[in-house]
């Protein structure tokens, strides 16, 4: 099914992290959740760059998966917040999905594990 593919690609885990993250503290306001939301999404995202793009370049998709959320609070004092989260969601599914495609098929050992 065309869905479950999409649900498990890194790139839409990381964009469900933003966005629902986000979502979840606006509409509850309780802070906390959206953060566990993050968190939950890019912790599930970690295993799918793994296995696509070894462990340097997952390590800089972290960091810049943290960059796009302490990023998007100064850039919603100049275009809203939800402008805001759009845009760095965008920016950071955008760079995923870059990545996952730059590399190419890495060989796989025992156990799924690549060299």
């Amino acid at each position: 099914m065309i869905v479950a593919g999409v649900a498990r690609r890194p790139s839409t885990l990381v964009a469900v992290g933003l966005l629902g993250g986000f979502a979840a503290a606006q509409l509850t306001g309780i802070r906390p959740l959206g953060a566990l939301i993050f968190a939950a999404a890019g912790a599930a995202a970690v295993p799918g760059f793994l296995r696509s793009v070894g462990r340097a370049r997952t390590a800089a998709l972290g960091g810049t998966y943290v960059a796009a959320l302490v990023g998007s609070h100064p850039l919603a004092h100049l275009i809203g917040t939800w402008p805001a989260v759009l845009t760095v969601t965008a920016a950071m599914a955008g760079v995923s999905e870059v990545a996952l495609r730059s590399q190419p098929d890495r060989p796989r050992l025992a156990g799924g594990i690549t060299r």
